[in-house]
């Protein structure tokens, strides 16, 4: 598990990706000339759990995405933990056997040898 006091000097640790996605929230909703309260209510996320977020930068994902659509700004997570090129071709082969097997599983077919 990592920990925040591992990475204290560096920005890019949780509790400081926290704080710069809290203050990215925060600017977005009032560019949309939204207080806490309309945000709140227009995104179904309680009030306490925003000014939480705002203040102390603590949130589940669940609330976090939720706001994200309220602000339109889902596609930012799309880019979030691309998928890894193929370092092999073995390694590609052997995803795409993989994917068919477990197709064939589904289906309560054997898998032929």
């Amino acid at each position: 598990m990592l920990s925040d006091k591992i990475y204290f000097l560096d920005a890019f640790n949780p509790r400081g990706l926290a704080g710069i996605l809290a203050g990215r929230v925060r600017k977005r909703r009032l560019a949309n000339n939204l207080s806490q309260e309309t945000l709140a209510r227009k995104s179904g996320v309680s009030l306490g759990t925003l000014k939480r977020f705002e203040n102390q930068h603590e949130i589940s994902l669940k609330h976090l995405l939720i706001l994200a659509v309220a602000l339109q700004a889902t596609e930012e997570f799309g880019s979030l933990f691309p998928e890894l090129p193929y370092q092999r071709l073995d390694d590609m082969i052997k995803e795409q056997s993989n994917k068919k097997a477990a197709t064939w599983q589904k289906k309560g077919l054997t898998i032929p040898l």
